[in-house]
């Protein structure tokens, strides 16, 4: 009897054991959310997030970081949920790569409204409401909460932490773009989070606040507005960097193919829910070009590899002047198929006109072009008119009709049918292409980077009027002494 007695003690205690255990693990995974997070081993270690890791460690050398995610890969909680987590109660996991604060930090975490704010931020960082600690800071972590006043119920204000290896207390202000600039200013802070692209002016005051403590800013968003300026702070020259081209900006480039934990055919829904033109966007972190962008047309779509031309093809260049960059984009036409190719480029800075001249005659001194109206003002340098000056230097070169919206019109007519083609290796022109946007009411943004997308418009409205083919035989030298054709536009 004792050692059936004994037996079915021994039984009753493991059960208990077990059933303790159970209602532990189930306690962590409802109110210690973040230890479950990036495992050492399996399909969701952070060993099988290779941009999550990257953009943690780079913490430790970059202030200032961005991530441009696609859609649904972990980009507020995976990313800047879980480092700000981190930071508030200084739980690092073993493997962290990236900077770790060794007291309590006063951090915020931004969205774009206060409603936004609420059912994500909130929600992801302390759970639902009735709910705190069943977010990713631990329940045995959080102190209090202060309820914000407003029209938004139930979202808070400020939120304390206990920072685990001090005992002291981190401090998280909740915060959203739709209060503005005026509200972002104020006392220095540790950490920021950027959820969601915000306004350039907000992301320059959380730079100032971050300034006097080495903290951090970090921004994780899709890039559905295009590039935008916050966009291209991160960017060189419209493209995302090399590792070596980074300075004082850090950028990370995360896709649906970076997300272990999205299946092949959650992938397959969501991009066949997903409108064309933000497929890009929302699959890859790619900034999408149709907010904003003036030709929001795909790269791959009007690039072509360069090829020689018939001989037989007339050519002509349009021409922008500027003392910081002159520029000429020159054409040749195929009027068979009526497709405008252009194939070279000339973009220089800081020199005199015979310089300029010389770069464009070496591409045929029989080439017409059109140029910028503006060259019928004065040159600061002499008193000469700059298109007469040209003129002199053998230029056959007239001025260009430069109504800009008709001329964006003319552009886009041939870049959206297909019948204007560029070399790909006009690396200039694909910069400014990438660059050239409107800004929010609706006008051309004026970003010193548009003087090739200028030299096209005249191109197109004016300058292949005077295309000609290149002019052989004793006829020549007639031709090249001959006055030029004069340009379409009025009085000239």
């Amino acid at each position: 009897m004792r050692i059936i007695g004994g037996e079915h003690s021994y039984e009753h205690e493991v059960l208990a054991k077990l059933t303790a255990m159970a209602k532990e693990l189930q306690v962590r995974q409802k109110y210690e959310r973040i230890s479950s997070y990036y495992p050492e081993d399996g399909p969701l270690s952070y060993k099988n997030y290779p941009k999550h890791f990257e953009f943690f460690a780079a913490g430790r050398n970059y202030r200032e970081r961005c991530a441009l995610a696609a859609n649904r890969i972990g980009k507020t909680e995976g990313m800047g949920g879980f480092e700000l987590t981190c930071h508030l109660t200084g739980r690092y996991p073993d493997w962290w790569p990236g900077y770790r604060f060794d007291r309590p930090i006063r951090a915020w975490a931004a969205g774009s409204t206060g409603q936004t704010v609420r059912d994500i931020l909130q929600e992801k960082l302390v759970g639902p409401v009735g709910s705190e600690g069943t977010g990713l800071i631990p329940r045995n972590c959080l102190i209090n909460w202060k309820r914000k006043a407003g029209n938004v119920p139930d979202s808070y204000e400020t939120i304390n932490v206990r920072h685990e290896p001090t005992g002291g207390t981190s401090r998280l202000t909740l915060k959203s773009y739709d209060q503005k600039r005026k509200s972002f200013e104020g006392v220095e802070q540790d950490v920021i989070l950027l959820d969601e692209e915000c306004p350039v002016d907000i992301y320059g005051e959380c730079v100032i606040r971050t300034m006097t403590t080495r903290g951090l800013v970090m921004l994780t968003f899709t890039p559905l507005l295009g590039l935008s300026e916050v966009v291209l702070m991160f960017l060189k020259e419209g493209k995302l960097p090399k590792k070596d081209e980074m300075q004082d900006r850090f950028v990370v480039n995360a896709t649906w193919d970076d997300a272990p934990h999205l299946t092949e055919e959650a992938k397959k829904e969501m991009l066949a829910a997903t409108e064309p033109h933000l497929r890009e966007a929302r699959s890859k972190g790619i900034p999408h070009l149709g907010a904003g962008a003036i030709y929001p047309i795909l790269e791959e779509k009007i690039l072509v590899e360069p090829f020689e031309m018939p001989a037989y093809w007339p050519r002509a260049y349009g021409m922008d002047v500027g003392w910081n960059r002159t520029a000429a984009i020159f054409a040749a036409w195929d009027r068979d198929s009526d497709i405008v190719y252009l194939y070279s480029e000339h973009y220089l800075g800081h020199a005199e006109p015979p310089i300029h001249a010389t770069s464009i005659l070496a591409r045929g001194k029989w080439i017409p072009g059109v140029i910028d109206p503006s060259a019928r003002g004065r040159n600061v340098a002499d008193g000469s008119h700059l298109l007469e000056e040209y003129q002199g230097y053998g230029l056959d070169v007239w001025p260009a009709d430069n109504a800009l919206e008709a001329g964006i019109h003319a552009v886009w007519t041939r870049l959206s049918t297909g019948r204007l083609k560029v070399f790909s290796s006009l690396s200039n022109w694909l910069m400014e292409y990438r660059l050239y946007r409107r800004d929010e009411n609706g006008q051309v943004a004026r970003n010193q980077r548009d003087h090739l997308m200028d030299a096209t418009r005249y191109l197109i409205t004016s300058g292949m009027d005077l295309a000609i083919t290149e002019p052989t035989g004793p006829e020549f030298q007639s031709f090249y002494r001959a006055k030029p054709r004069r340009s379409r536009v009025a009085g000239y």
